[in-house]
């Protein structure tokens, strides 16, 4: 089937780090996991895209399938495999934005909190660690707002901490809350195989009695589907939260974190569906929710931890912004991937996912440069979610960490600012952390209408001015609401950059320096700044 759209351009089609304007490119519709260097693949694919001649598209299935588009003299040419059911839509895209996230929920307002400065680390593996971190973090004059603990369980149930490792999780979280700190801890949808000649008697209990009462993804034959072998988390079953029961009994064993004051979690996986004829208690089967297993997933812990928590998940499908927060997922320290986030932050964005963000700097392999470092530390300021992650030394991971110099990878600005050589990390590093916490109310402000109206926090120029070809092509640029103009240095080595400033008139942020678009100009920009506008 073939659908014309006014326009020279395409945007959307969910998280797509590969390009913005995405005219020309086969664009395959399906949730899938890749460590690192995503390219054409995403976590989280949209089957919506706009068009900067005022058109969208949307493809109303859970289906994969693979859509092409092609300019020709006459617009836009989407062209899909089947026939599905398609929704079209006319207008400015700010305004096909609003219609589709009338259409498919409007983005969940997060708490305020959440817009605060998170920080992570894989390794913080125990409670001890992760006092320490936080301790060190409120002396540098860089106090989070939110904690996310990923290595805290027990590593076979994901849902009992480790009480060698954690001795006291209530002391941990009611020390955490009283210095105004939240608390997310890491889940995965898995029902995990224990390694060669380790037992853990709960969890065995656990996984017989969810197959013994229909809690788990089964095959067509009615046995337990796992997980390919060679993928993560190879052999392990998953549970089935399209059964009303499955949710009940998994979360059930998970209520007490709740009671205990855990503020939300880090759930991570939801792209573990292969088969295509995978069984679901609700009907559906595998082809479909190869896609439909992360909104499941992220719906059912949504309807969990209720309004005051957050999740913050990787994978998701159609709707996702309204289960938020969202995260771009698994990079290496590199350049190319500082541009591939940018890049999938705005997609999202023009696809609905508006309260998104990224591990700053990457989390994976060798440690940034302080260049690397400090050019995206500046960006995290100015983006939905500000974070540093840092990725396990072991498993998946190993062969990326074995070619690394420092075995210690934290991303946190102190490490870097040792392992670097580089002190003034921490001066830079502590005064972007105060211009976030400066900049809360304006981001409040903005959040607010984005959940109102599906307007991108992190919005390419084409949102606001779609008949400017020039600001339409500009890839490397965005509003951070409606009034500020971010433009980063994405390129290594240089100290300054062209900018172009569409119609009306700018002030610089940090100079107060006026300028009437639509203009292009350099402007110098050295390590540890961020180009900034206000748009008056």
């Amino acid at each position: 089937m073939k659908y014309l759209l006014a326009g020279q351009s395409v945007y959307g089609f969910g998280e797509r780090f590969d390009a913005l304007n995405q005219e020309g490119l086969a664009r395959e519709n399906h949730v899938y996991e890749t460590f690192t260097n995503q390219g054409a693949s995403t976590y989280l694919p949209i089957p919506f895209a706009l068009t900067d001649g005022g058109g969208g598209l949307y493809v109303d299935t859970l289906e994969k399938f693979t859509v092409v588009t092609e300019k020709t003299d006459e617009g836009i040419v989407f062209t899909l495999p089947d026939q599905y059911e398609v929704r079209t839509f006319m207008g400015k895209p700010l305004e096909v934005l609003k219609e589709f996230t009338k259409l498919t929920g409007r983005p969940r307002m997060p708490p305020d909190w959440a817009f605060g400065l998170f920080m992570s680390a894989n390794r913080w593996d125990r409670q001890e660690v992760v006092e320490e971190m936080v301790e060190e973090a409120i002396r540098q004059g860089m106090k989070p707002s939110v904690v996310v603990i990923e290595a805290w369980s027990d590593e076979a149930t994901f849902y009992r901490f480790d009480k060698e490792r954690f001795p006291d999780p209530e002391k941990m979280i009611r020390d955490l809350h009283d210095k105004g700190i939240r608390l997310i801890l890491w889940q995965v949808p898995v029902l995990k195989k224990l390694e060669p000649g380790r037992t853990c008697p709960e969890h065995e209990a656990d996984c017989a009695e969810a197959v013994q009462k229909g809690f788990v993804v089964t095959n067509a034959d009615g046995s337990p589907y796992l997980i390919p072998e060679g993928r993560w988390f190879g052999g392990s079953m998953i549970p089935d939260f399209s059964n009303p029961a499955a949710c009940d009994w998994w979360f059930g064993k998970r209520q007490y974190l709740l009671d205990m004051g855990v503020d939300g979690f880090k759930t991570d996986g939801g792209e573990f569906v292969y088969d295509d004829d995978a069984r679901f208690f609700d009907g559906r089967i595998g082809s479909q929710m190869k896609n439909g297993y992360s909104m499941v997933y992220t719906k059912a812990y949504t309807d969990f931890i209720g309004d005051e928590r957050i999740l913050f998940s990787r994978a998701g499908y159609t709707g996702a912004q309204t289960t938020p927060i969202h995260w771009a997922g698994d990079q290496q320290s590199t350049w190319a991937e500082l541009r591939h986030v940018v890049t999938a932050g705005l997609n999202a964005g023009l696809s609905g996912l508006v309260f998104w963000g990224f591990d700053l700097a990457g989390f994976a392999g060798k440690l940034p440069s302080a260049e690397l470092y400090l050019r995206s530390f500046c960006l995290a300021c100015f983006a939905p979610v500000m974070q540093w992650h840092s990725e396990p030394a072991s498993g998946q991971f190993s062969e990326l960490l074995a070619a690394a110099e420092e075995k210690i990878n934290d991303r946190s600005p102190w490490n870097m600012a040792r392992v670097t050589g580089r002190p003034e990390i921490l001066d830079i590093c502590r005064r972007y952390t105060k211009e976030r916490e400066r900049l809360l109310p304006y981001i409040l402000k903005e959040a607010k209408v984005s959940a109102d109206t599906g307007r991108p926090l992190m919005a390419a120029l084409v949102i606001d001015w779609p008949e400017d070809k020039e600001a339409c092509a500009v890839d490397n640029e965005y509003m951070f609401g409606s009034r500020l103009l971010v433009a980063p240095v994405l390129e290594e080595g240089v100290i300054g950059r062209q900018v172009y400033l569409p119609k009306g008139n700018w002030i610089n942020y940090w100079t107060g320096e006026q300028t009437v678009g639509p203009c292009r100009l350099y402007k110098e920009c050295r390590e540890g700044e961020i180009l900034v506008w206000y748009l008056n």
